[in-house]
């Protein structure tokens, strides 16, 4: 069969990179075409169009930025009724996949949505469009079968594709860079993988640096960032730079500052201590806030009900609050935090989300 498949952040082509492996298991006559990134074109996807060509953050980003996001919507739909697939399979980024899955229903292409879109924590009114324009919903989080079915809308959970991504890491030898800690334990800084937000996260996380003489601090940065961006940014600081190792340096860390995200569950599930770090445009902020319907940000906190993770959001992200919470995390709060993750994990619902989503697509398709 023919899938088209649209992602457009790091974490959607992480999730349909094994989305798509596991699909090609099910399917031997699998033909995969994506918007997406590099590990989705290498599970054998054909990429149409990368996921850092997307990246458009927050209300005033998306107004400057309008007339390329149309100009990729039109793109978009052309090639979808070029390639004329069995399914349009959505990753999250609702903005423009809840637009397209509209596009195709109208078209009578058969519309999966993997990873549902944060609708339960704001915009609520979405489930009635989601509803209307998306064949099958498969989630992720334990707490969004029951939220849609509040809707009268039944979807499949088929648990978080973190866990298998976490769980089949394997550090086969130390890394390089590992000689040039002085075996001194590590921090990771963690602060996003868009530009935006790199620009204003960073920054504050070196300042910590100074502090913190018997730490190393190693920044994980994002596959798609090119590193004259960080090392303009870093400057002299005695910082180890590493590029598309997140998990070698969670797996080596103690605690980490990690700018909300995808991240702040991957850090969970390595175990890491960690302080979660958000600062965003004051106007979206604002605007943001007056829609949000949750009470935290972070997916731990989420998924937990409960404040796990300490969370410094906007003017509470500041060189105080950031000093004290690391250090805090180092020492008193580590026991805590890591009884608190396996709890955590134990809801997520085990190993083989991706399998799971693959299985259902492949024979709800064959049941047309």
């Amino acid at each position: 069969m023919k899938y088209y498949i649209i992602a457009g952040e790091a974490s959607g082509d992480l999730h349909g990179a094994n989305l798509i492996k596991a699909l090609s298991k099910k399917d031997n006559q699998a033909n995969c075409r994506a918007w997406g990134g590099d590990l989705m074109e290498a599970e054998g996807a054909t990429l149409v169009k990368h996921y850092r060509d997307l990246a458009f953050m927050g209300f005033i980003e998306v107004v400057k930025n309008l007339k390329t996001i149309l100009s990729n919507f039109k793109l978009c739909k052309s090639d979808i009724l070029n390639f004329q697939p069995d399914v349009l399979i959505l990753i999250d980024y609702p903005g423009f996949n809840l637009r397209m899955a509209k596009w195709a229903k109208a078209n009578g292409i058969p519309v999966f949505y993997y990873i549902s879109p944060q609708i339960w924590a704001w915009h609520t009114s979405r489930v009635h469009k989601i509803k209307k324009v998306v064949d099958r919903m498969f989630v992720i989080l334990p707490f969004e079968k029951s939220f849609y079915q509040d809707y009268d809308y039944e979807v499949d959970f088929v648990g978080h594709p973190l866990l298998d991504v976490c769980a089949s890491f394997s550090q086969k030898e130390p890394p390089r860079w590992l000689n040039k800690t002085e075996n001194k334990p590590i921090i990771a800084l963690m602060p996003g993988s868009r530009k935006q937000e790199i620009k204003r996260m960073l920054p504050q996380m070196l300042d910590m640096v100074i502090h913190f003489p018997n730490y190393q601090f190693i920044l994980a940065g994002a596959p798609s960032i090119e590193r004259s961006f960080y090392d303009e940014i870093i400057q002299d600081e005695p910082v180890i730079f590493v590029s598309n190792e997140t998990y070698a340096v969670l797996h080596e860390a103690e605690a980490a500052l990690v700018t909300s995200g995808t991240a702040t569950l991957e850090a969970a599930l390595f175990d890491v201590p960690q302080v979660v770090c958000y600062q965003g445009n004051a106007l979206s902020f604002l605007l943001a806030k007056r829609l949000v319907k949750v009470e935290y940000i972070s997916l731990v906190n989420l998924i937990a009900d409960r404040e796990v993770i300490k969370e410094l959001i906007q003017e509470a992200f500041n060189f105080s609050n950031l000093k004290d919470e690391l250090n805090r995390i180092l020492t008193v709060n580590k026991a805590k935090i890591q009884a608190d993750y396996l709890l955590i994990k134990e809801e997520l619902g085990g190993v083989g989300a991706s399998e799971r989503a693959a299985s259902l697509m492949y024979n709800y398709l064959n049941k047309k």
